[in-house]
């Protein structure tokens, strides 16, 4: 049940509002009081920290509400809930509501039921009753919160306001980002807007759309904003000026993304004749040639039956359930897309945890379960559907596609009501998949080496399905014909990803093209390679090891075929998604093994399992909920903190070192004793090994990566301790300008650009070399050519890139003198800031 502070310069005053309110509910609802200070000679005054305890007193997760007289009453409630931890201060909101009228009413509400925004919004419209009787204002007079931030009136008469004006700013912004407020920025937008307490509204104005709440997903997804709409964001709150500032700086920004041309595949030729026999014309959605027998893929089917509840209270709780669940899987899913596409992709699926937060479509499914009495699949489901009808009524063919989202994250909500299982492709043999549709939540699933191409009856070049397709590599053809779901399985197919063609049991003739074309493409790619293969040397001598970051088997098969001269980071958190327990030793050895194995001999850098911060896995959780995960049990805290997990992924990693050049490396370490420790616990599992007879390379190379302050601080006492450094500039660049970069708000600040940044990599790089160690980088910026210049000045040894980004980071070496580059880094390091960095290494225009 909602608690209610009530908090008043008078503690007569508040005790009696306090027992008026008691009696009106007969002591049902938890009320604190925090009023007057300990001085009898002045007791006139409110405490802080009186408001702390009193908050703490009746705190729940149903949320708190804290009514407040008047001056410091405010201020003193805005400091208390500085002592609160994050996720404490999340369920305490500040009213504006008259404190005796709003405290009676408010505690009837909660009394009933109500959930907090319920009760604040009845709280907000105490005075609507009295003040309409007195005839003072009409009842349209007042806005009533809708989502439990302060609103304000929206007309005034002549009569005296009895709440202290609530503060209200505006600000006119351009969007000039590529797409607009597609999917991933809409989530940045919307995760910014949703930290702060003032409620914001956005307003589309060169669309004239009316103004939408700006922490709906979906609202402000559906103002339709594309490049160069101009938007309206209204802030209304204590805090509406730092908000507008926040939002401001993301769309200054672009929401990290840049202004260039998406380059999407060419449309589809008309021919003037027909389609010959057999040939369907879809649109070009990921480039490339597939020729293979066809799998139907097809969603399990979710019937839903509508009926009327008794307990609506317990059927919510259902919905809510289902709700974490599927936060969940997203989450896991998340982080096994990161590995898989990319972290830029798989913000996609940032969008998705936003939409089980959207408290629009919150309110709305709750409202049919209470006053409906539907049962939450019924209830979740019409919501679900008038949400994407919402995207489908829109104008912009770009933004209508993002019903996709809406219709992946309604279905997995269903599947875990209705307790079924998810239904994962399981292909016996390579194949091209034929679907009606396929979501991008299944689309980020897919194996490229079994899925060799994507038929389907819907989509476009620029849904998300299509985008996570092209980061696989996997050739589509989409919007096709609905006769191919017609076909048997395994009949064979031909598809040609580039002009947007599909044939069915090609002919002979069609079938030597398409093998023609097929051959060429990759005649080309094999004359890329060879280009790639070469080592990567400078034009004075200097030879630059390009290694890749790799996160599953078939990551290490592309990596080399793009001219890696090696793996400097495999991720092994990919062993440990998608399932409900660790990996044993066994399994893990023998994926080792075989990553090892393609790279025949060479080096291979494992990083022991790295969870924690924004990666968590459900089964491996601590149990203690951490306010700022990036600063709690994470990386080598966790291992250290579980031993035996940690042996049993050494015991795999030492057996695979048999024969192959494997290098183990300690993620996040910031102490000697956390390095000691670890060395400590591979002292003791070589010793089992050896005493068992069991081989493993005695002499493998142990490393750690950079990624604090403070690993940089002791970088030379560090040295000593291990062969080799890596340096994690994403984790990196966060700690050093201490900006979370999964906040929106800050995340700009996080930019390895920064000249702090680069001081930090210098620093580490000139202490690692004075103990004669060698250091790498394996973060995302060393994937940008234009950066390579300034990482080769600061001394690197060697760059871990993605596999796609190898050939043009080798060419773009091999264009360099040593000479050239550090006098380049010398005047990046005297920069004050990223941008006149940039505008060092970047082309003009």
């Amino acid at each position: 049940m909602v608690g209610i502070v009530i908090v008043s310069h008078s503690k007569q005053l508040a005790l009696g509002v306090r027992e008026l309110a008691a009696q009106m509910v007969q002591g049902q609802v938890p009320l604190a009081v925090a009023a007057g200070i300990d001085d009898p000679a002045n007791p006139l005054g409110t405490d802080a920290i009186q408001v702390y305890e009193a908050i703490s007193s009746v705190l729940c997760d149903d949320g708190v509400l804290v009514l407040m007289d008047l001056g410091s009453a405010l201020m003193s409630a805005e400091m208390a809930l500085e002592f609160l931890s994050p996720e404490q201060r999340e369920k305490v909101y500040l009213c504006a509501a008259p404190l005796v009228e709003g405290a009676v009413v408010a505690a009837v509400a909660a009394a009933a039921g109500k959930d907090i925004h319920q009760v604040i919004a009845e709280a907000q419209g105490a005075l609507v009753s009295k003040a309409t009787q007195l005839g003072f204002i009409s009842r349209a007079g007042f806005n009533q919160s809708i989502d439990g931030k302060p609103a304000m009136p929206l007309s005034v008469s002549s009569q005296p306001i009895l709440n202290e004006e609530i503060p209200t700013r505006e600000i006119r912004l351009t969007v000039n980002n590529r797409l607009g407020l597609h999917a991933r920025p809409a989530a940045q937008f919307v995760g910014t807007a949703s930290r702060f307490k003032s409620q914001i509204r956005v307003q589309n104005l060169t669309r004239n759309t009316e103004a939408v709440r700006g922490d709906s997903i979906n609202q402000v997804t559906t103002l339709g904003v594309r490049q160069g709409h101009e938007l309206l964001i209204t802030a209304t709150g204590v805090d509406a000026q730092e908000v507008l500032t926040a939002l401001q700086a993301l769309i200054t920004n672009n929401f990290g993304e840049d202004n260039t041309i998406v380059e999407l595949p060419p449309a589809v030729p008309q021919e003037e004749t027909p389609p010959q026999q057999g040939e369907i014309i879809g649109i070009a959605a990921s480039p490339g040639i597939a020729i293979a027998p066809i799998v139907h893929y097809q969603s399990a089917t979710i019937a839903i039956t509508e009926y009327h509840i008794e307990n609506v209270e317990i059927e919510w709780q259902r919905l809510q359930s289902a709700m974490q669940i599927a936060k969940q899987e997203i989450q896991t899913l998340l982080s096994h897309a990161s590995i898989q596409i990319g972290d830029a992709d798989a913000a996609i699926f940032d969008a998705h945890l936003l939409f089980l937060a959207d408290p629009v479509l919150l309110e709305a499914v709750k409202k049919s379960i209470f006053e409906k009495r539907l049962n939450a699949e019924a209830a979740w489901q019409a919501v679900v559907d008038e949400v994407a009808n919402s995207y489908r009524r829109l104008e912009d063919a770009y933004l209508q596609e993002r019903v996709d989202d809406v219709v992946d994250v309604g279905r997995r909500v269903l599947r875990i009501l209705l307790g079924n299982s998810p239904s994962d492709l399981d292909l016996t043999e390579p194949s091209i998949i034929i679907a009606s549709d396929l979501t991008p939540s299944d689309t980020a699933k897919l194996d490229p080496t079994k899925v060799l191409g994507i038929c389907m009856t819907s989509g476009s070049a620029t849904s998300h399905t299509a985008i996570i397709a092209r980061t696989l590599g996997i050739p589509a053809v989409l919007g096709i014909d609905a006769q191919v779901l017609n076909l048997e399985s395994g009949t064979l197919l031909g598809l040609d990803g580039e002009i947007g063609r599909a044939w069915i049991a090609p002919t002979a003739a069609t079938l030597a093209r398409l093998e023609t074309k097929q051959r060429v493409w990759r005649t080309a790619q094999e004359e890329a390679r060879k280009k790639a293969h070469q080592p990567a040397i400078t034009r004075d001598g200097r030879q630059i090891q390009v290694f890749a970051n790799i996160g599953s088997l078939a990551d290490v098969q592309v990596a080399v075929a793009n001219g890696a001269e090696g793996v400097g980071l495999l991720r092994t958190e990919f062993l440990y998604l998608d399932r409900t327990s660790a990996p044993g030793e066994e399994e893990q050895l023998a994926v080792y093994q075989a990553i090892a194995q393609v790279l025949e001999n060479r080096p291979l850098i494992i990083r022991t399992l790295d969870v924690g911060g924004d990666k968590p896995l459900p089964y491996l959780s601590t149990g203690v909920a951490e306010a700022n995960p990036f600063l709690g049990v994470r990386g080598i805290r966790f291992c250290l903190a579980n031993p035996q997990l940690l042996k049993t992924q050494l015991r795999a990693i030492l057996r695979a070192s048999a024969g192959n050049m494997i290098k183990v490396m300690w993620p996040m370490i910031v102490t000697l004793t956390e390095v000691r420790a670890a060395k400590a616990i591979l002292t003791e599992v070589q010793r089992e090994l050896r005493e068992a007879g069991i081989a493993f390379d005695e002499k493998m190379e142990v490393g750690m990566m950079i990624e604090t302050p403070a690993a940089v601080a002791i970088a030379d006492q560090l040295a000593r301790e291990v062969d080799f450094f890596s340096i994690g500039t994403n984790d990196l660049s966060q700690y050093v300008m201490a900006g979370d970069r999964t906040n929106p708000r800050v995340a700009t600040l996080a930019d390895a650009m920064h000249p702090a940044v680069l001081r930090m990599i210098q620093q580490t790089v000139q202490a690692a070399h004075k103990e004669s160690i060698w250091v790498g980088l394996c973060g995302e910026v060393a994937a940008d050519v234009f950066v390579a210049p300034i990482l080769l000045g600061l001394g690197l040894d060697e760059l871990s890139v993605n596999p796609q980004a190898i050939a043009p980071l080798k060419q773009a070496i091999s264009h360099l003198t040593i000479t050239e580059a550090q006098a380049i880094a010398s005047v990046a390091l005297q920069q004050d800031s990223a941008t006149s960095v940039r505008e060092l290494v970047y082309p003009i225009g």
